[in-house]
């Protein structure tokens, strides 16, 4: 199973459009989105996904009515844990405990958001996974991340640039 990843768009529209036409094209099977979208309007793009798509609220998601109606359910409060392809994943926005999560031997996979920094790393037999941000706002970089569950290491994982 191969999933798209994507964090800190803030309603971003332009870049948006650019990663669902990324994640269209790169063949994934599911989008995980980890949070700040900002504004209900920013979720227009994700209509034109090929598959589904599933997230969480960052710190910057201020209209949760708003965006769970318009998600239509997709955008879950809290952490997600979830099993994909025969795999544990985590994935919030802000992850304080990513590194007790990766030594606990619960989950194959953590995806954390919020920095707006793109980091690909194993700890402790864990792929730990930021996408970094979409909005450029920070970074001035812009991406999104594919990746295989059928193999979990940081050397499979795919970083696409937007710009």
């Amino acid at each position: 199973m191969r999933i798209g990843v994507l964090s800190d768009t803030h309603d971003r529209l332009p870049l948006i459009e650019k990663a669902v036409d990324a994640l269209n094209e790169a063949g994934v099977d599911l989008v995980i989105h980890l949070g700040d979208y900002c504004a209900p309007f920013s979720l227009n793009p994700l209509k034109r996904l090929g598959v589904d798509w599933i997230g969480v609220f960052g710190n910057n998601d201020g209209e949760t009515q708003g965006l769970l109606k318009a998600s239509e359910g997709r955008i879950k409060p809290g952490a997600l844990s979830l099993k994909l392809g025969g795999k544990r994943v985590f994935a919030d926005h802000i992850n304080p405990l990513r590194s007790s999560l990766a030594g606990s031997g619960d989950f194959d996979l953590i995806l954390y958001g919020h920095t707006h920094e793109l980091k690909v790393y194993m700890e402790r037999g864990c792929l730990c996974v930021n996408p970094g941000e979409v909005c450029g706002y920070l970074t001035n970089r812009s991406t999104v991340v594919c990746l295989d569950l059928d193999r979990l290491e940081a050397s499979n994982v795919d970083i696409i640039d937007l710009d």
